[in-house]
């Protein structure tokens, strides 16, 4: 008599669970990601650390995942968005790039960032120059919370800027 194999069927719309090195591939097929971003999510997704490791090395040797590539979207990326180099700075740290990595993606990104600046004051406030003390200070924080240097920011509001944010620098 033939074996009744009904309890060995899935239910409907089930499927086996990917390998860790097949879902990080599908992640990377979208966008790029940090090793240190990859493998947080990969972890999430309920993969045991040694296999999202695993995956993550043979990611990397196949040159899928390339935290100097990332390093470099993610500069470009921001600096059009407007952001200067102290937030790009502190992204990229949360990503798990090395200061070394960060500067020399940094200086290579080619950036005005006195333009820069200048332009998300335009894009913020029109042409118009600051009517008061108390508008310049705003506008001085605007940019500083954009990540530009306290240098900068000087230049362009004339505003009284905290020496402090110049240290990040």
């Amino acid at each position: 008599m033939p074996k009744d194999r009904s309890s060995d069927k899935k239910p409907a719309g089930k499927k086996d669970k990917a390998t860790a090195y097949a879902k990080g591939l599908g992640m990377l097929a979208r966008r790029e990601h940090s090793r240190r971003e990859l493998g947080r999510k990969l972890r999430q997704g309920g993969y045991e650390a040694d296999e999202a490791s695993a995956a993550l090395d043979r990611l990397g040797a196949q040159h899928y995942q390339d935290d100097e590539r990332f390093g470099e979207m993610l500069v470009r990326s921001r600096a059009a968005q407007g952001y200067g180099p102290a937030r790009l700075r502190a992204e990229l740290k949360s990503h798990g790039l090395s200061d070394a990595r960060i500067r020399a993606l940094l200086d290579a990104a080619e950036v005005d960032w006195a333009e820069s600046a200048a332009a998300q004051l335009r894009r913020r406030y029109g042409g118009k120059p600051a009517s008061d003390p108390a508008e310049k200070q705003r506008r001085a924080q605007f940019l500083l919370r954009r990540g530009f240097a306290a240098a900068t920011v000087r230049g362009l509001t004339h505003a009284e800027v905290d020496e402090l944010a110049d240290e990040s620098d």
